[in-house]
């Protein structure tokens, strides 16, 4: 019995994003054509399950191909072997290098080496992703680490051009970069309950206002290393706490502007003097690099969980901060209010992304 059959031969890769997906997660060939046959695909393609294997084993090959061009995404729009459609490449790069949230959780602040890859085990029981998975995930992390930390200029614009990630992705490697190389103290467990899109606002702040790039945007490392000199400066803010005039003028200033405003204004009034030197210690130890690594465990205990034990809002947190930040421009002998600024307006932004009421 003759069989005709309809052929057409081209050199566009044919790629389906679901099988994509499925590779990327960690499958199996087999449990990723188990899963796309519970998904329908024979009724969808008319097919019957070894063409599904076939076509499945097939795109696999192809992507396994393609990885060592993804490892550096700009090689992939230059090369020849595969004739990949722009937009298509896009989606390529883009899935390549996302992760999930609970993962990169996991790892944040962690040292990229093969110490922490030894834990990926427990990582990937602990939060349900693949240990193939975790492995791509992780020397994604590294690997941009390895390209952006000796560049010059802006961190998230070196990660977008190197990379050809969308400014979302760039930024929130930037995040992952800018915790690794200052190695944040991020595993315990009073910060559980922040996310890892907390945490990456709040890096972006850091990036943005506490970094040599933030004054100068071409000098070494600029966007990966604190602003030492700025560092420096924050001790001149011990004033605010060791001057007993200044202290008390700062609190009868806050205070007055409180009066009337919120329920929580006698526990404001109360705790100043605690929560001011919570706030200012914070700062002047921030040359040391055990104190860097504390940032976000200082700022929780010294200043968040005492207001949260108060019963605060996180409109009362913003009222107070306002006012606190504001009226240091009014202190008659406090001469720092660059330096001032500069600081608390890192920390209200952190502290309102934190602070969950």
């Amino acid at each position: 019995m003759a069989v005709e059959l309809d052929v057409f031969v081209g050199n566009t890769i044919i790629m389906s994003e679901e099988v994509y997906q499925l590779w990327l997660d960690g499958y199996t060939v087999n449990d990723a054509v188990k899963v796309r046959m519970d998904g329908g695909a024979l009724d969808e393609f008319e097919a019957n399950a070894d063409v599904v294997q076939s076509d499945t084993m097939d795109q696999y090959r192809t992507f396994q191909m393609c990885e060592r061009l993804l490892h550096s995404p700009t090689k992939l729009a230059n090369q020849l072997l595969f004739q990949i459609p722009p937009h298509r490449q896009a989606t390529l790069i883009e899935r390549y290098y996302a992760f999930d949230d609970g993962f990169v959780r996991e790892v944040l602040g962690k040292k990229l080496s093969k110490g922490t890859k030894k834990d990926l085990d427990d990582i990937s029981a602990k939060t349900g992703v693949m240990l193939k998975s975790c492995r791509r995930q992780f020397d994604n992390f590294k690997r941009v680490f390895k390209v952006v930390e000796e560049l010059k200029g802006p961190l998230v614009e070196n990660i977008r051009q190197h990379f050809l990630l969308s400014d979302k992705l760039a930024r929130d490697y930037a995040a992952i970069v800018f915790f690794a190389n200052n190695r944040f103290e991020t595993g315990k467990r009073k910060l559980q309950y922040l996310t890892f899109q907390d945490l990456a606002f709040c890096a972006g702040q850091l990036i943005n206002n506490w970094t040599v790039g933030a004054v100068d945007n071409m000098v070494e490392d600029m966007d990966v290393d604190l602003d030492k000199e700025f560092l420096q400066e924050l001790k001149e803010l011990k004033v605010l706490i060791t001057d007993k005039d200044l202290l008390d003028q700062h609190k009868s200033l806050v205070c007055t502007a409180l009066r009337g405003k919120t329920k929580a204004f006698n526990e404001m009034e109360a705790n100043f003097k605690n929560l001011s030197r919570g706030l200012v210690n914070i700062a002047t130890k921030l040359t040391n690099t055990k104190d860097v690594r504390d940032f976000f465990i200082d700022l929780v205990e010294k200043f968040i969980e005492p207001c949260r034990s108060d019963r605060w809002t996180a409109a009362d947190m913003k009222l107070y901060l306002t006012h606190y930040t504001n009226s240091a421009h009014i202190l008659d002998t406090f001469k720092h209010q660059v330096v001032w600024d500069r600081y608390m307006g890192v920390i209200k932004s952190c502290i309102f992304k934190m602070y969950h009421d």
